[in-house]
């Protein structure tokens, strides 16, 4: 036989490939399931070894295909159900034989996609590790009340949301049903992502990581829902005006990701103003709360009961979209000429979509590049100024005139490195 003839190393190495990984996921599910089996005669069946050959033989019935597939699980389905039979007077649960089924059909998807497979199996092996984590969650951390709000805002991201238009319902294409759900879910996010967060961590590093990571959702919902917290929690004003300041950090590296994405050119210019206002949030926010992080972090009375309140979140969007209506109609009447103050007025429901707006008008010509960062300065000093407005509005006089001193000094620091050559 000549030597051209002979397969190939590298096609060997990707048809070996699907059944290595269906026993390694076997291998690596049954080495979690020897250690739970228990030991004695009312130890389950299934180990190491019962699993290791499941993977393997789910790669063998895939190879033979359809015909090998229905007879292997068959018999599978024999074996499992005589297990459980066997030992369901000691262990009423389905988990080992529901993890049979699984590895064997991690070892059929292996051969067409391995590296889904491996996934797959090392998600499951994690989850069956973590039973008694999963057990502590389920009936000693988490309320009942806390899982029902849970659900709520799961249902609203994933069977309501896919359910909305995602087309404008009035001639100036302003309400956008879809786009509208979608600042639903972030602010019920926003507000379960802080009640999380204190939880875990407490309110020394609880509220600040929330408030961060809530900027990269809607840094003026945070700033809301902090003063809600500030209302009712006036001994920690301190914090929670620290935790809504430190929501700009999401707000100045979304607002550099949007200006990027339309026009690179225009992001070298504003990139460190954008820096500083960054770097000046950190600092004012470390030094508003300073004394926090020396103290005890844990204060019971300062959870809520619940992560959010429905109501109040659909409260706070209708003005939105009645804001977001009369902006599309004063566009469409008064044309370009309006477009310095439009910013400004845009920049106060959602200053990314006002600054997407001028950096796309840049790139087409529309602008040049002093217009657009003038603009652009317009869109954040005025965003900011609207947070203010709310921390006072919404929340207690400290607050507001916390979040308010913070802010003018990152505006102000923003504006001042615009000015740099």
């Amino acid at each position: 036989m000549a030597i051209s003839s002979l397969p190939a190393l590298s096609d060997i190495a990707n048809d070996a490939l699907g059944p290595a990984v269906g026993l390694a996921m076997g291998l690596l599910i049954g080495l979690e399931r020897e250690r739970s089996k228990g030991r004695g005669p009312s130890r389950h069946p299934a180990g190491v070894r019962t699993f290791s050959m499941i993977g393997l033989t789910g790669a063998a019935a895939g190879l033979i295909g359809p015909a090998g597939i229905y007879i292997s699980g068959a018999f599978l389905s024999v074996a499992m159900a005589a297990g459980y039979l066997r030992t369901r007077s000691e262990d009423p649960g389905l988990t080992t034989e529901v993890a049979m089924l699984l590895t064997f059909l991690l070892g059929v998807l292996a051969l067409s996609s391995p590296a889904i497979a491996g996934s797959l199996g090392i998600v499951a092996t994690i989850f069956l590790a973590s039973k008694d984590k999963l057990h502590h969650l389920s009936r000693r951390w988490l309320t009942a009340a806390e899982l029902q709000d849970f659900l709520i805002l799961l249902a609203c991201a994933f069977v309501v949301l896919p359910l909305l238009p995602d087309a404008p319902l009035d001639p100036w294409g302003a309400i956008n049903p879809r786009r509208l759900w979608i600042l639903v879910v972030a602010i019920m996010a926003i507000a379960t992502l802080g009640y999380l967060a204190l939880r875990v961590f407490g309110t020394r590093f609880g509220l600040a990581i929330a408030g961060m990571a809530g900027g990269f959702v809607s840094s003026t919902a945070t700033v809301l829902s902090m003063a809600d917290r500030a209302a009712t929690n006036p001994q920690r004003t301190a914090q929670v005006a620290s935790a809504a300041v430190m929501s700009n950090v999401g707000t100045v590296v979304q607002f550099a990701v949007v200006v990027g994405s339309q026009n690179q050119s225009l992001l070298e210019k504003i990139a460190l103003p954008l820096l500083v206002a960054a770097s000046a949030t950190v600092v004012a926010g470390f030094v508003m709360s300073w004394r926090s992080f020396m103290t005890n972090g844990h204060e019971p009375g300062f959870m809520e009961k619940h992560p959010f309140d429905p109501v109040s979140v659909l409260k706070l969007v209708t003005p939105i979209a009645a804001v977001m209506l009369l902006l599309a109609m004063a566009r469409a009447k008064l044309g370009a000429a309006s477009m310095p103050w439009m910013t400004a007025v845009s920049a106060l429901a959602d200053v990314h979509a006002a600054a997407a707006a001028v950096a796309q008008a840049a790139a087409t010509g529309q602008i040049d590049s002093s217009h657009a960062i003038l603009y652009a300065t317009i869109a954040m000093v005025t965003n900011g100024a609207w947070k203010c407005v709310v921390a006072f509005f919404k929340g207690s006089l400290a607050y507001g005139i916390r979040v308010a001193s913070a802010l003018a000094l990152i505006n102000g620091a923003f504006v001042l490195a615009t000015m740099i050559p």
